[in-house]
């Protein structure tokens, strides 16, 4: 039973990718839902900002007698009439609010679009401290393994008389760092798979969870003045600015359109007694003496020139995001190599060479478990870097606009 029971679970594991995981996340996480429902708000208003404005229809009835004595008859003289008018809209006021609204979709679409740039960064942060706790897990399995086999080889030794009772409890005693680092990781694994599911809103036992990828790094990344092209082109908050701007142009047509004169057309029927019908029209044109609209005018214009500031705030905003996340990644990188090359086969070899002596009595207790620790310490090291350049690869990603380094 316990058997079947372990083969269900581990046929009930799932393991995502990021791109999996990035898929799930955009498509339960609330704040993203949100902003999804106030971009199709937004186009709402596009179809009211294009509504035309509705007619007028009137009745009347004038020139009543109730006091007219002899005969009394105060309807003979009444006057009906019915009449239609229309607010006719000059220079191109409906079409200018509906461009304003379109544009105000845009704002809002490229807002999303920031929004979710930012969340995948911490998702993505998320998922590296993942992969960072596995690989972590794994070299500490693997030295506690390798430890173990030293000491049984050691209590060999030690029934053979070739070393002293002290010495083997010595190493007992160093067993304890290694299952330590391996209880160490395995609760760093666990945890970290806790706030990717609570960024996920997933309710998964983390047992049943897992996440798969790459946990290395490249020897070189693109050039900066390539990022730096792509990230002008990629950010959503920069062209979100330069959407604003847009609509900041588009608002003062505008408020020069609605400066003007609209007039309102009208079409009247009405019968006058004796059996007399006629038909009229009229023409009516508001004055625009005094109200010409100046302060809407004055302050849309002031609005071009403070978004064209803020646009240069965010341009100057971009470099420095991928300026800062560059370095930290060169930086990172140019730590990660020599680790690779030169510090790991270093560490591998010195560890082996310090065991095979200590167990030919050629090297002391104390020269073996330095090695040892040494061998541990250059691999979380190494392991604990590759982690940091993922992260800073996510926030050079972020920074771009797009995942342009993997």
């Amino acid at each position: 039973m316990l058997v079947f029971a372990s083969a269900q679970c581990v046929h009930g594991q799932q393991t995502f990718t990021w791109e999996q995981i990035k898929d799930r996340f955009q498509a339960v996480n609330p704040t993203l839902r949100a902003g999804q429902i106030g971009i199709e708000e937004s186009r709402t208003q596009e179809v009211t900002a294009y509504l035309r404005p509705n007619p007028f229809f009137s009745l009347s009835a004038d020139q009543f007698e109730p006091f007219n004595k002899s005969p009394y008859r105060p309807l003979a003289s009444v006057l009906n009439s019915a009449n239609v008018s229309y607010l006719h809209e000059r220079q191109h006021k409906r079409e200018l609010r509906r461009e304003s609204a379109v544009k105000g979709t845009g704002i809002a679409t490229f807002q999303q679009a920031d929004l979710n740039r930012t969340l995948l960064f911490n998702l993505r942060a998320a998922f590296v401290q993942n992969l960072q706790a596995k690989a972590v897990l794994q070299v500490a399995k693997e030295n506690l393994a390798q430890y173990d086999r030293v000491l049984a080889l050691n209590r060999e030794r030690k029934n053979a008389g070739d070393i002293a009772e002290v010495d083997l409890n010595r190493l007992e005693l160093q067993r304890v760092q290694f299952e330590s680092d391996y209880q160490t990781a395995d609760v760093n694994l666990r945890t970290s798979k806790i706030q990717l599911l609570t960024l996920l809103n997933d309710r998964t036992p983390i047992e049943n969870f897992d996440v798969t990828g790459p946990f290395d790094f490249p020897d070189r990344i693109t050039a900066i003045e390539e990022l730096r092209a792509m990230a002008l082109q990629e950010r959503p908050d920069l062209k979100a600015a330069l959407e604003i701007i847009s609509k900041a142009e588009t608002d003062h047509r505008l408020a020069i359109a609605n400066g003007s004169a609209d007039p309102t057309f009208g079409i009247d029927y009405g019968r006058n007694p004796p059996l007399i019908n006629y038909l009229g029209f009229f023409v009516s044109v508001p004055l625009r003496i005094f109200d010409r609209n100046q302060g809407e005018k004055a302050r849309t214009d002031l609005e071009i020139h403070r978004t064209q500031r803020l646009n240069e705030v965010a341009q100057a905003q971009v470099f420095s995001d991928v300026d800062s996340a560059y370095a930290t990644v060169n930086n990172t990188i140019t730590l990660l190599r020599p680790y690779k090359t030169r510090y790991l086969v270093i560490a591998t070899k010195v560890r082996d060479t310090i065991s095979y002596a200590y167990a030919n009595g050629a090297a002391s207790l104390l020269d073996f478990l330095q090695a040892q620790q040494d061998y541990r310490a250059i691999q979380v090291s190494y392991l604990n870097l590759i982690g940091a350049y993922q992260t800073a690869a996510s926030q050079l990603n972020q920074a771009i606009g797009r995942e342009a380094i993997q």
